[in-house]
């Protein structure tokens, strides 16, 4: 895994270069390798999740052969929860990180052997699922049921848009954002939002899907996803354009360093990004100072 940090300093130093207004047009913005105007997007978009959402978490397990569970891992681990958090995890219906984030949290509770203090953060705990398709949050709702979570206080399911949050400004301690912001219609919108909801001294963590730049690497990741995947999508969840979009909109996304700078003019401060499997995926990081 190779780590490496953008300051804010330099990440300004980038901005002339890579401003927003560089990456998004004000009218036309991109679905997968297509230009359509802004307002379709969002309906395409949702169109997509709708089409995907119950076989969302299985087609992960085939197209990342299980590696994303280890990834959020990553994900959540570098967040580091804690009794008594506000926490946003945006686009995130299915659960996925919402649960591994309580489930540290809990793990905190149980070392801590009966402590009363931890007790009551513990109770305090609201960790927020936000997604604005309503058919991924009611997947996420059915698994927190399986899962013996469905009456759980410190989970709260959201129905919103990332580009405009309902929550206060300053009112979390984290946000995070998995395989989502590389779907949304202004990405500088959804990091301006990220850090307004903050509180001082609150992380943004971003899982995407992102580039590779290892040559023979590249041409069999690319080989992998425009020719494996959609015929999986095809296979499993009988889905292949859905699929196909996604594949495509990965390529659309920033490179790692342009979306660093994106973040540090966001105003984070600290930014950074971890690639791990040559950069098929990056962590990406920044705190609100």
């Amino acid at each position: 895994m190779a780590l490496r940090s953008l300051t804010r300093k330099f990440g300004s130093k980038l901005l002339p270069r890579l401003s927003s207004s560089s990456l998004l047009h004000s009218h036309a913005t991109s679905f997968g390798f297509k230009n359509v105007p802004e307002e379709e997007k969002s309906r395409l978009v949702g169109n997509v999740f709708s089409s995907v959402s119950s076989n969302y978490d299985l087609m992960n397990d085939f197209m990342s052969v299980g590696l994303h569970r280890l990834w959020k891992d990553r994900l959540v681990s570098k967040l580091n929860p804690f009794p008594g958090m506000k926490h946003l995890d945006v686009a995130g219906g299915t659960g996925d990180v919402a649960f591994r984030v309580l489930e540290t949290i809990n793990s905190i509770k149980r070392r801590a052997l009966q402590d009363p203090l931890e007790d009551r953060l513990i109770e305090e705990t609201q960790i927020y699922v936000c997604d604005i398709n309503p058919n991924m949050l009611n997947v996420g709702k059915k698994r927190a049921i399986q899962r013996g979570l469905g009456e759980d206080k410190s989970l709260v399911w959201v129905e919103g848009d990332a580009e405009a949050l309902t929550f206060g400004d300053n009112s979390m301690d984290g946000y995070t954002i998995a395989f989502g912001i590389r779907n949304v219609t202004h990405i500088e919108k959804v990091l301006a939002e990220a850090y307004r909801v903050l509180k001082r001294g609150g992380r943004f963590l971003c899982l995407e899907l992102s580039q590779v730049d290892i040559p023979v690497f590249k041409e069999l990741y690319d080989y992998y996803s425009f020719s494996v995947i959609p015929a999986l999508g095809e296979l499993v969840a009988g889905d292949r354009d859905s699929y196909q979009y996604l594949v495509e909109s990965i390529r659309r996304f920033p490179p790692q360093e342009k979306f660093a700078s994106m973040i540090a003019d966001a105003g984070f401060e600290k930014v950074e990004f971890e690639n791990m499997v040559g950069g098929v995926v990056a962590i990406h990081s920044g705190l609100k100072l």
